[in-house]
């Protein structure tokens, strides 16, 4: 049915673009004389002659209907020129867009068909230019001239809307009307030609909730008074519909989701009247006691929830804070309870919404109360100092067992128990507080020096004799008064210098005094002269009187040379109740100075060098001394050095003498011919040998007393003297040549190895089969032949 109703549609536009092609042609004749190649006159106004030219073409702008399927092609139009007698020597020539492949003419009748399928969305007009020649010579016999194929539109592209999807919010309770979102769909179709592209919007789906403007795609809310927290989400479908809506229109749809967004509508409401609770009497401000919630359906910060206490008789003691994570009103202790003084509070708790809408203020107050009953619960306290903390003051000095203080604490439960007391011993490593375990009382072990330690600060412990858990401690900060037990002193090792040159009551020194004692019974500082020295004629003191003293001269003419250093006592005395004094002595130097009283030497020897010998001679010593030090240097280097002969008879070294061979001289048995226990190493018999293979990493000296005499002959003790030296010093080179041979024993079967003593004894032993072994053992055939050739030769 579908197929069939399309085939009919064709056709009917088919036959609807004849028509219209009919009817162009004939107005067209209507409007246009036949041409001619001749013109007629016309005349004009007040007789003048208008000579009016004709057209030498009859034919009209051309249509096609677009999308035809029939099989034959699509007669678009026909062109004829007035020269065109029927003869066929005209020749009709078609050129421009698409010509050729889509559109095709008969060059003898002019007739012009559409050989392709068009489609108007791809291309609305093509531009052509027809032209009439000769036949025979393809003389041109009219001017070219243009004309317009137009694409005939049909309906045949449905409307599309811009998104497949559409997501639009609205306020909840919003008034009917109300925009929420456009929704817009094109056409292809042409909107000039009829209605295929003129649509219409309707809705599907989302009624009675939403409507839609038929016109402008406007969706609007259709009822009033939605609500979210009825239903938050909708699904709207909308229609687009062409040829305005009517019958045999093509169609398309689209999804619109529409979220109602939230207001605050609704009020917070406990779910409950009245809450209990219960806290501890041991509970720490800031715990927290319980929590309530008012239940707000609205979201966001319209569900914003504020709890504040406004009345009941715990309104000191507790204190209520907003989770906003939660949306719950956190009730917390805001000062310790006793439960012996209350057992129980009442709290009116009142729930508010943060952000109110005026536009739904109508709906009542936006706020809830509710009641929080709290119980107090008995609880094991320990006990309770009567102060947070304490101070006393006990004068330095004090005798032990002197009572510096008492502290006092109670148990706050019923039961009142006993209360021990003891002190930190952490707070006192030095033990030198005791407490009375039963009433409190601290008294000193041993005697306080405030120069020490001004203050003490301890703990005191105070635990129930019975529940020895249960303890409390309290910080006691002892101070120790400072009695005047300290004399003043110099504030620093004082040394004056005083010119020689010095005159009459001239001032060379200021002095200061330091007490360890407290201000109080410290400065001021008085300065003085001990009675005996009061008159001395030398010098004379000054008290400044700003706890600083001036020392001064009281004659003129010192010298070194008679008495260069001065001891002068002087008494401080401090400003202490009683006070105390103390004498020190200030040393006073005797100095050389200039004219303008700059120190150029304090030393009397320097001052009796300097009357004798001038600076050039000075340095003529020193450098003779440091000469002869030079020479004596070296003079016992080159003598170390030198290294003197052992034989008086040889010049060269006697080691080069001393030739080690590998034989054992006369056999084991042959001991007479040179004593073997003086080449063994003396060292060996304690156990003790050095190590020759390695270098030593320390040098010392040969000890004395070894070297044998320069006269001495006596090889005995040159290889024994020679061989301690070896031992005793580890840097002599070589390291590795000394080699020691030990008696090697008695009675060896295998007999001597020893060359001299085959050559001198007799022997058993055959060697001519040396002769059998070739040109290499020949010498060794030679030297060891037969017995007989051997007695012969000799």
């Amino acid at each position: 049915p579908k197929m069939r109703k399309d085939h009919c549609l064709h056709a009917a536009l088919l036959c609807l673009g004849v028509l219209c092609c009919s009817h162009g042609l004939s107005t067209e004749k209507l409007n246009h004389s036949r041409p001619s190649l001749h013109g007629h006159h016309e005349k004009g106004k007040e007789g003048q002659v208008l000579h009016r030219s004709k057209r030498g073409w009859v034919w009209n702008q051309f249509f096609v209907i677009e999308e035809y399927t029939g099989p034959d092609p699509v007669l678009v139009g026909r062109l004829h020129s007035d020269i065109d007698s029927g003869d066929g020597n005209i020749k009709y020539i078609l050129s421009g867009e698409g010509a050729g492949i889509i559109f095709v003419i008969d060059d003898k009748s002019g007739n012009i068909h559409a050989t392709k399928t068009l489609d108007r969305e791809e291309r609305a007009q093509y531009t052509l230019t027809a032209q009439a020649v000769d036949r025979n010579t393809n003389r041109p016999l009219e001017p070219p001239s243009e004309f317009i194929v137009k694409v005939q539109d049909i309906n045949d592209n449905p409307p599309e809307f811009l998104h497949e999807n559409y997501h639009a919010n609205v306020p909840e309770r919003s008034n009917v009307g109300t925009s929420v979102i456009q929704v817009t769909a094109s056409d292809a179709d042409d909107p000039t030609y009829g209605n295929s592209a003129k649509l219409v919007y309707s809705i599907l789906e989302g009624q009675p909730y939403f409507s839609v403007e038929a016109q402008t795609g406007i969706i609007r809310t259709a009822l009033p008074n939605m609500d979210r927290e009825a239903k938050e989400e909708y699904h709207v479908v909308i229609q687009a519909k062409d040829m305005g809506g009517h019958m045999g229109g093509l169609s398309g749809t689209t999804k619109v989701t529409i979220t109602l967004t939230d207001v605050n509508d609704n009020p917070p409401k406990f779910p409950q009247s009245v809450y209990q609770m219960s806290v501890s009497e041991a509970a720490v401000p800031g715990e927290e006691v319980g929590r309530v919630k008012a239940k707000d359906p609205d979201i966001g910060e319209n569900g914003l929830v504020a709890y504040s206490i406004i009345d009941g008789d715990g309104m000191d003691l507790f204190e209520i804070t907003t989770d906003y994570e939660t949306q719950e009103g956190v009730v917390k202790l805001k000062k310790t309870l006793d439960y012996e003084t209350k057992k129980s509070y009442s709290l009116k708790v009142e729930a508010a919404n943060v952000h109110i809408d005026p536009k739904f203020i109508s709906n009542g107050p936006f706020k809830d109360t509710v009641t929080v009953k709290i119980a107090v619960e008995d609880a094991d306290e320990p006990p309770v100092f009567l102060k947070p903390s304490y101070i006393f003051e006990v004068q330095e000095n004090a005798a032990s067992g002197t009572v510096v203080g008492k502290v006092h604490a109670k148990d706050p439960d019923a039961a009142n128990s006993a209360i021990r007391y003891s002190i930190d011993r952490h707070t006192d490593l030095e033990r030198y507080f005791v407490i009375n375990a039963e009433d409190g009382n601290i008294k000193t072990i041993k005697a306080l020096d405030r120069e020490e330690m001004a203050w003490h600060n301890i703990s005191v412990f105070a635990v129930e004799v019975h529940k020895q858990h249960q303890e409390a401690k309290v910080p006691v900060a002892i101070k120790v008064v400072d009695v005047n037990d300290n004399a003043p002193k110099f504030a620093a090792a004082y040394e004056a210098f005083v010119c020689e040159n010095a005159r009459s009551n001239q001032q060379f020194i200021t002095i200061s005094a330091d007490d360890k004692d407290d201000s109080a019974n410290g400065p001021r500082f008085i300065f003085s002269l001990p009675p005996e020295i009061i008159h001395n004629p030398n010098f004379t003191l000054r008290d400044n009187r700003d706890n600083t003293a001036s020392v001064l001269v009281r004659r003129e003419g010192f010298s070194r040379q008679k008495q260069d250093l001065y001891l002068l006592p002087i008494v401080i005395s401090d400003g202490g109740v009683p006070p105390l004094s103390s004498t020190n002595t200030l040393t006073i130097r005797v100095c050389g100075c200039d004219s303008g009283g700059s120190l150029l030497s304090c030393n009397a020897e320097a001052y009796v060098l300097n009357a004798g010998l001038s600076t050039g001679a000075l340095i003529a010593i020193l450098a003779c001394i440091v000469i002869l030090l030079v020479i004596v240097v070296l003079f016992v280097t080159l003598k170390r050095q030198k290294k003197e002969p052992l034989i008086v008879f040889e010049e060269e070294d006697v080691r080069e003498n001393i030739i080690t061979y590998d034989d054992e001289g006369g056999g084991e048995e042959d001991t007479e011919a040179f004593d073997i226990a003086t080449l063994q190493n003396p060292d060996g018999i304690n156990g003790f040998i050095p190590r020759k293979d390695i270098k030593p990493e320390y040098q010392y000296l040969p000890r004395p007393g070894l070297r044998p005499a320069p006269n001495s002959v006596d090889v005995d003790d040159f290889i024994n003297t020679r061989i301690q030296e070896a031992d005793n010093d580890p840097t002599a080179p070589p390291y590795d040549s000394i080699q020691i041979y030990g008696y090697e024993g008695r009675g060896s079967v295998a007999g001597s190895l020893s060359s001299l003593e085959s050559a001198t004894t007799d022997s058993d032993l055959d060697y001519d089969y040396l002769q059998n072994w070739g040109p290499r053992f020949k010498k060794l055939a030679d030297l060891y032949g037969s017995k007989d050739t051997f007695d012969d030769d000799s």
